[in-house]
């Protein structure tokens, strides 16, 4: 006999609540945490401050469309050399095989190099870009990277109009051996012959910008510009540590120590990277400064239908040599 427990009637159903699964609530990558500070902003709130964080000001990694999109004039760009693809001519194999390092990082990347090269405007000035992607092979430049850089500078030379590379490097591309060294040497030629036209070249250094890549053009600019906190040079620190023997200055490489010692111009946050490039084009080119929005981010704000001003076509100081034609890749 159940003294003790009351019998149910058979129209009431008991069922044991259950919290709810969190982890089917909440979408992923809804915050983003800065490795700095620890502070952790919204993911969209931190994306629309263009990947710096609100609390320290460190400086994220974009990739190179990123990038194009924050400084380039809005539908402006027009990519170029995108056929110049790499290839394994040494069937290099260390932890993992070299054709399987380019496939797995085009996979995750969407792109076919690490480097995007192209044509644009910036304030509506007519320019040639190259943006390093460190989310390619660590941004290294091999052969084909080399060889679209080069061919965005022959542009430059060959249109008279500013050239500016977007660095985040780890350098020369080792898979390639003397093949991707070579690209130090061509790049470097094409610099000269930019500043023997006097036609603008800026160099603008994210993190980071080391190895071969700053040993050859990307420290070769007119103007080098720096993001804050970027790591620059050419050796690690350790390594240095090392060879001489000595410790070195805790802030050693960064971009304010590069700029207190004279390796590079200015330093500039990236938000204000577009409105000082803009500033800088219109002035090289002499065309008159431009009427700069706080609220758009330094758009080009003209009256409405006003004619936009022409940037004056930069004549070469000496006559310019003709651009070999080097075929791409696979024709």
């Amino acid at each position: 006999m159940h003294w003790f427990r009351r019998p149910t009637p058979e129209y009431i159903n008991i069922t044991t609540p259950r919290a709810p699964e969190l982890k089917d609530r909440i979408p992923k990558d809804l915050w983003h945490k800065c490795p700095q500070c620890g502070a952790t902003p919204l993911r969209k709130d931190f994306q629309a401050m263009l990947s710096v964080c609100p609390a320290c000001g460190r400086h994220d990694r974009v990739g190179a469309r990123e990038r194009i999109t924050q400084l380039v004039d809005p539908g402006s760009f027009e990519e170029l050399f995108g056929g110049i693809t790499p290839a394994d001519p040494l069937k290099f194999e260390g932890k993992a095989r070299y054709a399987d390092q380019i496939k797995t990082s085009t996979e995750k990347t969407g792109e076919t190099e690490s480097v995007i090269c192209g044509r644009g405007e910036i304030g509506e000035v007519p320019i040639a870009i190259a943006a390093m992607d460190f989310f390619f092979i660590g941004g290294s430049m091999g052969a084909a990277t080399g060889e679209r850089i080069a061919r965005t500078m022959e542009l430059s030379l060959k249109e008279h109009i500013p050239c500016i590379t977007v660095t985040a490097s780890g350098g020369a591309r080792m898979q390639e051996g003397i093949l991707s060294l070579m690209q130090m040497a061509k790049t470097s030629i094409l610099c000269a012959k930019l500043e023997e036209a006097g036609i603008p070249f800026i160099s603008i250094l994210c993190d980071p910008s080391t190895g071969g890549t700053m040993a050859s053009f990307a420290s070769l600019g007119d103007i080098i510009i720096a993001e804050p906190g970027a790591n620059i040079g050419f050796a690690g620190k350790r390594v240095i540590e090392q060879t001489i023997k000595q410790q070195l200055p805790a802030n050693f490489q960064t971009a304010e120590f590069q700029r207190d010692h004279g390796f590079v111009d200015m330093v500039v946050d990236r938000k204000r990277m577009r409105p000082t490039l803009i500033r800088l084009l219109r002035q090289m080119t002499g065309l008159p400064p431009a009427k700069l929005s706080e609220e758009d981010g330094g758009e080009f704000s003209g009256k409405a239908g006003e004619a936009k001003p022409k940037a004056a076509k930069m004549e070469p100081s000496v006559p310019a040599e003709p651009v070999l034609e080097v075929a791409e890749a696979g024709k």
